[in-house]
């Protein structure tokens, strides 16, 4: 999915992710789990969306490489990069599909993208493809949203936006699966008197932890430490465990020396 209608909008309904506190933790992780005999600091961001993330990654010192499949995305991140100057690269690729120059110290994906591939077999692919560009001792740190989060608190509900000039109503509908849900989001978006809409269909899906676990290893990977990816964030370094209500998991792991 290239997400062209949800590009227009997502900065507007991300407000609230706290990008720079996300980064925080990130290169706090790093710096403790980092093993590469360079410098640590080149770093993918796949799925990159409209670059708020890859931004706050690159203002820390990193050399980061941003990856979507999204036009419409990263002309957005294009437009942010114009603006704030930082030497950041942006390339058009499926992660399923992706193709680096050379090898990576970290590769990081954030923001249950990775719940947006349908199947195992994409995420055996990504894994791979990360694995095999990856640094000896490099890393790979990644969220999923939980199968709970995707039972319990997106299932069958609505969700209302009224954001300055774009109204957007997010609908959830839980699959027979019990694993996957369907967004449905509709947009009104004013034009002086007049309102236009436009609708995007997004598809999520979880799987149990233990199943991931299990291609991080499959993938040359060793999985080093999980995290409850949203508690805290106010202070990075303070870390909180999964427990069973972890709405997304945070996936520390890294390459084998």
């Amino acid at each position: 999915m290239d997400y062209s209608n949800f590009a227009a909008y997502y900065d507007a309904l991300t407000r609230n992710v706290e990008y720079e506190k996300r980064a925080m933790r990130l290169h706090y992780l790093i710096r403790q789990y980092i093993r590469t005999e360079t410098d640590g600091t080149l770093l993918t961001d796949l799925a990159c969306g409209s670059g708020s993330l890859s931004e706050e990654l690159a203002k820390l010192g990193y050399d980061v490489i941003g990856v979507d499949n999204s036009p419409a995305m990263l002309s957005a991140a294009m437009d942010k990069k114009m603006r704030s100057g930082l030497p950041i690269q942006y390339l058009c690729q499926d992660m399923r599909e992706l193709d680096m120059f050379g090898t990576i110290d970290v590769t990081v994906c954030m923001l249950d993208s990775l719940n947006h591939l349908g199947t195992l077999e994409d995420w055996q692919r990504v894994f791979e493809r990360v694995s095999l560009f990856a640094q000896p001792g490099g890393l790979f740190l990644f969220d999923m949203n939980t199968l709970w989060k995707h039972r319990e608190i997106l299932a069958d509900k609505v969700f209302l936006y009224d954001l300055d000039d774009v109204f957007c109503a997010w609908e959830n509908h839980l699959l027979e699966d019990n694993a996957t849900v369907e967004e449905q989001l509709t947009f009104f978006e004013r034009d002086g008197e007049s309102w236009y809409r436009s609708e995007e269909l997004i598809t999520e899906r979880a799987f149990p932890v233990q199943t991931i676990e299990g291609l991080i290893r499959i993938a040359g990977l060793e999985l080093v430490a999980e995290y409850d990816a949203d508690k805290d964030l106010d202070t990075p370094e303070q870390l909180s465990p999964v427990s069973d209500t972890t709405e997304r998991i945070l996936f520390v792991a890294r390459k084998s020396i």
